[in-house]
């Protein structure tokens, strides 16, 4: 029995291990209707096993799965309301556009048959399951349900052009259509723009996040590439070793970091060690600096983050830090500039202003730049 007030997916307690290797250790995540949901972590983290395991292409080794409160857990691909877009796009080389599209409604012509699984080889139970029966869609409705997804991911005009003669972000669009087209309450989503280059791969961010708005379909999306996750997520999962270290919207993740790997992954930190003074006050390079309201107890070792871009390069005589200038690097849209402090240590600022290696600078920041992180064990 469907429970719609349920999560439209939930990962309980899911482990999957190969042999001695732990890949995915007690994850724990609620993935909401109509979300755009990012895995996000680097190779070997767990996120394309989780996938995976949504999509019902592995099982886990211990925890379940549940669709909108029903356990899922051992329901093969075929029968979820998922779909997926593969890293390769796998689309058909001997078919064009349109019939690429169709061929998972023409499928549906095929309705699987009931069979004791003890009885049959796996070829046999292929055979079977694509045995035609009754037939779901006339052409003339496949037609119209294609047409509608082809104008969706702007592929009008290229219905019957060969797949081979598509450029990267056109046999990209083709595998999308290919999955929405058929409805899924969700679609997965395997670092599908990391065969693109630059530029179009930023342009096919925005056109993702448009396409999740307009069909309301949840879209799980696993990358490596931390501005992906910032522009296209409503929920991003930070990912470490087969653990969830963070799950929030991408301002969360950003502006309130819960640790170390987390700051380091999502964006440029400046990132030192402190303690906590009092629930106003943090020490740190030996003085102690007005915060916002923490809830760190009194005297607890934190790590103290501060975004390059929050920090202010001003007369040396008004930071609250001063340094000399060792390097500067222009980005395109600010420079990156390196201040050696009085003790030592290197800051990074993001600065529209060029400022000459070797001169004296002060940094000034805010009470609300400074975000304290748990120290990791």
């Amino acid at each position: 029995m469907i429970n719609k007030d349920a999560p439209l997916i939930e990962l309980r307690n899911i482990s999957k291990s190969y042999g001695e290797t732990k890949v995915l250790q007690n994850v724990n995540l609620t993935i909401n209707e109509n979300e755009f949901v990012t895995l996000l972590g680097p190779s070997g983290c767990g996120k394309t096993t989780t996938l995976r395991i949504l999509g019902g292409f592995e099982s886990p080794t211990s925890g379940e799965v549940f669709f909108e409160g029903k356990d899922i857990s051992t329901i093969p691909p075929y029968e979820r309301s998922t779909n997926t877009v593969f890293q390769s796009y796998a689309l058909f080389p001997h078919l064009d556009v349109y019939d690429n599209i169709a061929f998972g409604l023409r499928l549906e012509k095929i309705e699987p048959r009931k069979y004791p699984n003890v009885e049959l080889t796996p070829k046999e139970k292929v055979r079977k399951f694509f045995k035609k029966t009754t037939s779901r869609y006339t052409e003339y409705e496949i037609k119209k349900k294609v047409d509608a997804v082809i104008k969706l991911v702007n592929l009008t005009g290229m219905e019957h052009r060969n797949v081979a003669n598509l450029s990267g972000g056109q046999r990209q669009r083709v595998a999308i259509a290919r999955a929405i087209v058929l409805r899924p309450k969700i679609l997965l989503l395997d670092e599908s723009l990391s065969a693109l280059d630059l530029k179009l791969r930023k342009d096919m961010q925005y056109e993702l996040k448009e396409l999740q708005r307009s069909t309301g379909i949840t879209f799980v999306f696993v990358t490596h590439d931390q501005e992906e996750a910032l522009t296209m997520s409503d929920k991003i999962v930070v990912m470490k070793d087969g653990y969830i270290e963070q799950v929030g919207s991408a301002e969360e993740i950003y502006n309130e970091p819960i640790n170390r790997y987390v700051a380091n992954f999502i964006g440029d930190s400046n990132i030192l060690s402190g303690k906590v003074i009092d629930s106003r006050h943090v020490e740190f390079d030996g003085e102690k600096f007005l915060m916002e309201e923490t809830k760190f107890p009194e005297g607890a070792e934190v790590d103290v983050m501060m975004r390059p871009e929050d920090l202010d390069i001003v007369y040396p005589s008004k930071g609250k830090l001063t340094g000399t200038v060792d390097s500067i690097f222009f980005k395109g849209v600010f420079y990156e500039v390196d201040v050696i402090l009085d003790n030592k240590r290197i800051v990074t600022i993001h600065t529209t202003d060029y400022i000459p290696v070797g001169k004296k600078v002060g940094i000034n920041f805010d009470t609300e730049d400074i975000t304290l992180m748990e120290i990791m064990k």
